[in-house]
């Protein structure tokens, strides 16, 4: 089945990509969860104003992605939640909530989808974040949950 992306599908490509993917996975998967649509003649269009937007919001290059990296691993982020008497959170820090203290601390914008958190973040201290900035460059970033 031919697709044309409209969200970055991690392992398959990025908005504007046409992939080739089995029946079941883009009828039952993609499809329904918006990430991608049929690919038709017409559908030309709507790839190269996908692929317009995606070069405005995407990283220039390796440079300005080493410039992000950069200004990412420079910041203090602290993420204010609430919390037992323990230190133990109610629930879990999100990846949406990390992208928005990012840009509270004063950063870029960060889409969530890049934001990679290798154990769920329930409990207070200081906690190690990736983003992938670029296919090449990921920034470390500290997050510090405090009890709100």
């Amino acid at each position: 089945m031919k697709l044309i992306l409209t969200h970055e599908v991690d392992d398959l490509g990025a908005p504007g990509d046409i992939v080739d993917v089995k029946d079941g996975y883009g009828r039952n998967f993609l499809i329904p969860r918006g990430f991608a649509v049929r690919w038709t003649k017409g559908a030309a269009k709507q790839i190269d104003s996908l692929k317009k937007s995606r070069e405005l919001r995407e990283v220039r290059d390796l440079g300005h992605a080493e410039q992000i990296r950069d200004q990412l691993e420079g910041l203090t982020v602290r993420l204010p939640a609430r919390a037992g008497e323990t230190g133990r959170l109610f629930g879990a820090v999100t990846v949406t909530d990390i992208a928005g203290a990012i840009k509270g601390a004063g950063g870029p914008e960060v889409d969530r989808r890049r934001i990679q958190v290798a154990q769920p973040i329930k409990s207070l201290g200081s906690h190690q974040v990736t983003v992938r900035v670029h296919d090449e460059v990921a920034a470390s970033v500290q997050v510090e949950v405090v009890a709100a």
